[in-house]
């Protein structure tokens, strides 16, 4: 079934000529757990990961795919939409699929959807954060290169500069994280690490104008980059750790925030309303 369907794929982008399937090559699919749309979606990745399907690959039509595969229109859209959902294929302009970039972000928004439609759970994202990063600090300070240290500490030294600027302490927040994460070489974890620290961007932003926040995180950086200069993997996580407890309780505080203009924003919509219906009575 396996060397089946990659055969079917193969002729169809290489633009070969497409025969129907017979139906005694699909036997015995039905009595596998999975579903068909699971099956298919399980194989459109197999070929991705593969390299046979590339970034900004066009795939062949749902009509093409669907007498390759010996599958309904609808079980094909079935599985077309949920790598879609997964960030791997997006639709474009005349309904045909495309491999998307694969960037990180984009790999990681069902992560970062669940997240919102569940509410932001301080508890849960830094837990994660927690197990990735760590993980990763460790890493860098092992394999890190010289110039990946020097440039470390470097960005860790040029926080300084930005005490009074949280605009551009973002910006270079990232890039110190970014740097660390690149310089671990695990790329698995460094792209789960990016899409976590991604997770709930907006509260941050408010998080980091708390008074004394850039501060602290400045001081945090150069702990951790002088640690990670010196190959001290142990001193870089503690540095780390305590970095992520700090960052933990200006993201609390700035929720705390948000609540409290949520409060006073309701409170003063409702404050209309009952003079209104006092007047009206």
């Amino acid at each position: 079934m396996k060397e089946r369907l990659d055969r079917a794929f193969s002729e169809l982008m290489s633009g070969g000529a497409v025969q129907p399937t017979p139906a005694a090559d699909f036997e015995g699919v039905a009595l596998e757990r999975r579903s068909i749309a699971e099956q298919v979606a399980s194989r459109i990745l197999a070929l991705v990961k593969s390299g046979n399907l590339k970034s900004g690959d066009r795939l062949p039509t749902e009509q093409q795919m669907g007498v390759a595969l010996g599958i309904s229109r609808p079980a094909l859209r079935e599985a077309l939409k949920a790598l879609t959902v997964l960030g791997v294929l997006e639709s474009r302009q005349g309904g045909r699929y495309t491999v998307t970039d694969l960037s990180p972000s984009r790999l990681v928004a069902p992560l970062q959807f669940i997240m919102f439609v569940k509410n932001y759970d301080v508890d849960a994202h830094f837990e994660a954060r927690a197990a990735v990063d760590l993980e990763l600090v460790r890493l860098c300070s092992a394999r890190a290169t010289e110039e990946e240290r020097k440039k470390i500490l470097r960005l860790a030294e040029d926080g300084r500069a930005f005490v009074s600027d949280p605009v551009g302490f973002r910006v270079l927040d990232f890039e110190f994280h970014q740097t660390i994460n690149e310089a671990a070489r695990s790329m698995l974890l460094g792209m789960i690490a990016q899409g976590l620290y991604d997770i709930a961007l907006d509260v941050r932003r408010i998080a980091v104008e708390t008074p004394g926040a850039i501060p602290v995180s400045v001081n945090d950086h150069l702990l951790i980059a002088r640690a990670i200069v010196a190959g001290n993997a142990g001193a870089a996580v503690a540095a780390y750790r305590g970095h992520l407890d700090h960052v933990r309780e200006t993201t609390e505080r700035a929720l705390a925030e948000i609540e409290r203009q949520k409060a006073n924003a309701s409170q003063a919509n409702a404050a209309p309303r009952r003079s209104r219906r006092r007047r009206a009575l």
